[in-house]
């Protein structure tokens, strides 16, 4: 199926005969990476050399979630997100779509973890999807592309997607910037964008040796112009590291890496278990008609 437009004038880009690469009807053609995935972000739509989460931190990101350790939160979403693509199968807009796959739209896919289990779980359970996803690490897609054949991977900006208005049913956002303008743009009327936010508690015990004073996290209600507010459904579960190594992968792959002092960085180092409670909540919000 068809999804990604051209970055420079917004025509549908398709398959070309010859070669592995996309085109679009004015001719800009994108060259397929070896790994599988598109590079559709333009050198003006990046705010570095290399955008993104760093090589170092998608590695540990991707090694500590193959640990299973955060398998909870993602049953969760595949749960979530299969009962809004059943809502939409079921109801009165699908009239006229028969045959049509489902269209999900992962923002922000990371290395592939989550994106790939809602690969396998949609249609296990009886859901014609098609899914695709974008991030604006390269590193991070190249890895979502070897890692999930069964989904096309572009590397791409949030702030500007490459794909037409309405396209998509349903819009994932773990964790990454969050554009309402835009999301509200892709997403077409009756469909829903479901986000995922940290609970209050997510990985106190983790904060506690990184901060002298740790901190809960806010929980908000926060309005997003074009969407209604229609579910909010808590996870949480108990982590238990025994390995050094997870437990530095786990704070690599938070926002914490990046404003923790030294001196919480050594206390860090020197632990060889962790207990904590990972917390999140899911956010489901609609496409107002």
């Amino acid at each position: 199926m068809d999804f990604f437009t051209c970055p420079k004038c917004g025509g549908l880009l398709r398959q070309r005969e010859e070669g592995a690469s996309l085109a679009c009807p004015a001719g800009h053609a994108y060259d397929v990476a070896a790994a599988g995935y598109v590079n559709l972000l333009l050198a003006n739509q990046k705010h570095s050399k290399d955008p993104g989460d760093s090589p170092e931190m998608v590695r540990a990101r991707r090694d500590f979630l193959e640990t299973g350790a955060y398998a909870p939160f993602s049953e969760k979403l595949c749960e979530l997100a299969a009962g809004e693509l059943r809502r939409l199968s079921e109801g009165p807009r699908q009239a006229g779509r028969t045959g049509r796959p489902a269209v999900l739209l992962d923002a922000g896919c990371g290395e592939g973890y989550y994106t790939g289990h809602l690969a396998e779980y949609l249609p296990a359970h009886g859901i014609d999807a098609r899914i695709f996803g974008f991030d604006i690490g390269k590193t991070a897609v190249r890895y979502a592309a070897k890692r999930c054949r069964a989904v096309s991977f572009a590397a791409a900006s949030a702030f500007s997607i490459p794909c037409a208005e309405r396209a998509a049913d349903g819009l994932i956002d773990l964790f990454a910037p969050i554009v309402p303008a835009e999301f509200a743009r892709v997403v077409r009327p009756g469909g829903f964008m479901l986000l995922a936010v940290p609970g209050p508690r997510h990985l106190y015990a983790l904060k506690q040796q990184l901060y002298e004073r740790p901190y809960e996290n806010e929980s908000r209600e926060i309005d997003y112009p074009g969407f209604r507010r229609c579910g909010r459904e808590r996870v949480s579960f108990s982590l238990r590291l025994s390995r050094k190594q997870d437990i530095l992968n786990l704070f690599r792959m938070t926002p914490y890496y990046w404003k923790t002092p030294a001196g919480g960085r050594r206390r860090l180092e020197e632990l060889d278990t962790l207990a904590t409670e990972a917390c999140f909540d899911f956010l489901t919000f609609r496409r107002e008609e």
